[in-house]
């Protein structure tokens, strides 16, 4: 019976090749190791075998070496041979060689041949798993599609072939609903060997597989004459992609929107109906926000490259636009830049520069024109101006002299000092808090009808 199931050994390298597309060495090298498992199951770990594989026969072969040494000094016949003996096995044996003897395979037994059978299994299972391991690694970055199986702990398993991947409930766009059967697609993003084989995630929220998809839709994208330069999600609601063309005769947010928007909407088929904004890119910082904040009219842009910060002011109108529903566009926007984009309205930054340019006009000797320059120059109040450096207030229209700039810090400083030992506030502009108006037309007749009404009462008094 052992001999039956060693024979079938052999077979296993060519078929187990054929089937799982695994090299003929990485199973030979499991048949080998197998073997002499085995082997020493029966005759003991003390023994020297050795396994080899034979081309001609297709088999492993089992060798035990023993040293040749003479008769006289023969004592251990498990490690050593006497030289007679080994003349009869090989004519040419010297004292001190090592010479081999072909252990039969079905001496092994049948519990050593099952448990050689398990290690080849195991063996095999593990060269599988590195394949696919190898294959997906590459495969990384890109689109995968298969079909959904089923869900475990809230994460679609999907069917890829060979393996599975996970879609995790955060790598799923909110609101999608899959039954076993559906085909499915994703990005590939993350491949890792664990204990128990690779493990594949896909994901339909990443903000690469939009990217992907426009690659696969978009030719001018594929052929690198259209590049997409960034890309913001909320999946499943709304998403922004800036894109630039290396060929000034090709519109790059034309070719992405397509004839009739047919490109586009492709996309946003596949991502459940996602609303995609795609906006120009522009090195120019400040052009690039005011492009991602569209439709919303921008009015003025202030820069702290410094901290990554922007203030962009829009007209009052427009505030609601340039923030989006529950602030969605301005945050989109804000990871389509990568700085912080902070959106106030042309009233609130009237109002904001009228307060600052009356705080700095309580520094002693100021005037509105010089107040102007200093709050242009980034500065918003008398107590900012205390704490910076010489060469910084330099910068300042009309303090490019160290001494000037030096005196206009020395000034604030004791100004802050004498509010401090008066123990009063510093005042504030009386035209920084302005009266509400009306912001819808509801509201605004509203407090038109209550005018009429007040006036008709005091007529007919």
């Amino acid at each position: 019976m052992a001999e039956n199931l060693f024979s079938d050994l052999a077979k296993v390298i060519d078929q187990v090749g054929k089937d799982k597309g695994i090299d003929k060495e990485v199973i030979i090298d499991a048949v080998k190791q197998a073997m002499l498992v085995a082997a020493r199951k029966k005759y003991g770990t003390y023994r020297e075998i050795e396994a080899q594989y034979n081309e001609a026969t297709g088999e492993v072969e089992l060798y035990e070496f023993k040293e040749v040494v003479e008769r006289e000094k023969f004592i251990d016949e498990e490690v050593e041979i006497p030289l007679d003996e080994a003349l009869k096995l090989d004519p040419g044996a010297q004292l001190d060689d090592s010479i081999g003897i072909k252990l039969l395979s079905n001496d092994l037994g049948r519990i050593a041949a099952q448990t050689a059978k398990q290690i080849i299994l195991q063996k095999v299972r593990d060269a599988e798993r590195e394949i696919i391991f190898s294959e997906f690694e590459q495969r990384k970055g890109e689109i995968a599609s298969g079909i959904a199986r089923r869900v475990e702990k809230g994460a679609i398993v999907v069917d890829l072939g060979r393996t599975e991947a996970h879609i995790p409930p955060r790598e799923q766009i909110p609101g999608e609903m899959y039954k076993p059967g559906d085909r499915i697609q994703g990005y590939l993003s993350e491949v890792r060997q664990t204990t128990r084989g690779p493990q594949i995630i896909m994901s339909r929220a990443d903000h690469r597989y939009l990217v992907k998809l426009f690659e696969m839709e978009v030719p001018e994208i594929y052929d690198g004459i259209v590049e997409i330069m960034a890309a913001a999600r909320e999946p499943g609601q709304r998403a922004k992609i800036a894109v630039r063309s290396k060929d000034s005769s090709v519109d790059p947010v034309g070719a992405c929107v397509g004839m009739k928007g047919s490109r586009v909407q492709n996309i946003v088929q596949e991502l459940k109906g996602e609303k995609i904004d795609i906006v120009m890119w522009d090195e120019d910082i400040t052009r690039f926000a005011c492009n991602a904040l569209a439709p919303a009219e921008i009015s003025k842009v202030f820069l702290d490259e410094e901290n990554k910060e922007m203030e962009i002011v829009v007209p009052d109108t427009q505030l609601s636009l340039a923030i989006g529903k529950k602030g969605q566009n301005v945050r989109l926007a804000a990871k389509l830049t990568t700085w912080k984009l902070d959106i106030i309205s042309l009233t609130s930054a009237s109002a904001r520069t009228a307060e600052s340019i009356f705080n700095l006009m309580l520094i002693p000797g100021m005037n509105e024109t010089m107040a102007q320059n200093i709050f242009q120059s980034g500065f918003g109040s008398f107590q900012s101006l205390s704490t910076t450096k010489v060469e910084d207030v330099m910068t300042i229209p009309g303090y490019d002299d160290p001494d000037k700039a030096a005196k206009l810090i020395a000034d604030t400083t004791d100004l802050i000092k004498k509010y401090k030992e008066q123990g009063i506030p510093v005042p504030s502009s009386p035209v920084a808090a302005p009266m509400e108006k009306p912001t819808t037309a509801k509201q605004r007749a509203e407090e038109q009808l209550k005018a009429e009404l007040s006036k008709l009462g005091q007529e007919s008094t």
